[in-house]
């Protein structure tokens, strides 16, 4: 198996080739700085625990898996929120990663769990725990499938935005992608809440992804550029908070998503570069 940092600079070459030159954001961040920005991924979905690479979270209607919480519908589910985890799976094939050998033979790629109550009488199964174990032996991959979904999106993501006020967004996202601060709030922020193209991801019409918070970021210096982000994220999530009519997003996941929003003012003190 290739070294990790050589295995990201391959990634990051076929990633920066894939994206062409024709939006902001199109030279990828440094091999170390997308580790460290894997880490600090990993730190806001799982505190670095193992066992949170496989959950369920309370209030869901599917799991989440990996270092990015990637969703995973079971069979039968609506789908509201773009699913990601079947996304990686392509994405570590095309990268000849071994899968383990049940996920590679499950057909079709939906969560094997119907429901909350049947994983939590498996998570302590043998094929849990060897996902487990694969996903915390291939966070470099993962990380490196973020940044690749981060760099896809955009050109959609301009082309969705009213021609004058694309110069603008440009800037926006020049600026952010100046600093690997920046590049760490980008890529955290479309794994956490989307791209915000999805017209089903929004509560009264209002979205909350990528795409709003950069409309909703004001223009400035790129050195405050992260700040402005953070600013516009926390906003754009509160209002969703409050047109969600639902309490756990009030009281519950809120206070959580504007902890990890913060983190994009600069990292936690405990964070260290593997």
């Amino acid at each position: 198996m290739p070294r990790p940092t050589v295995f990201i600079a391959a990634l990051l070459l076929l990633c920066g080739n894939a994206s062409g030159a024709d939006h902001p954001c199109a030279i990828p961040p440094s091999p170390g700085e997308l580790t460290r920005i894997g880490d600090l991924i990993y730190r806001n979905e799982c505190n670095r625990q193992p066992q949170c690479l496989v959950d369920w979270n309370p209030g869901e209607d599917f799991p989440s898996l990996g270092i990015g919480h990637f969703i995973w519908y079971p069979e039968g589910v609506e789908p509201r929120f773009t699913e990601s985890f079947p996304l990686l799976v392509q994405h570590l094939n095309q990268q000849r990663v071994t899968l383990p050998r049940w996920l590679d033979q499950l057909k079709p790629l939906t969560a094997p769990w119907p429901d909350r109550a049947t994983f939590l009488q498996q998570r302590d199964s043998k094929p849990v725990l060897a996902l487990q174990a694969f996903l915390a032996r291939h966070t470099d991959a993962q990380t490196a499938f973020l940044l690749q979904r981060l760099q896809q999106a955009l050109p959609d993501l301009m082309q969705q935005v009213p021609s004058a006020e694309r110069p603008g967004l440009q800037r926006k996202l020049t600026q952010l992608c100046d600093s690997w601060l920046g590049w760490y709030s980008l890529i955290d922020y479309v794994n956490f809440k989307g791209e915000g193209l999805n017209p089903s991801e929004a509560y009264a019409g209002k979205g909350w992804g990528l795409k709003q918070v950069l409309i909703r970021m004001n223009g400035g210096n790129a050195h405050s550029a992260h700040e402005r982000f953070a600013d516009a994220a926390a906003a754009v999530l509160t209002q969703r908070a409050r047109l969600s009519g639902r309490s756990i997003e009030q009281e519950v996941w809120l206070p959580g998503w504007l902890k990890r929003i913060d983190s994009y003012r600069g990292p936690p003190a405990d964070t260290t570069s593997r």
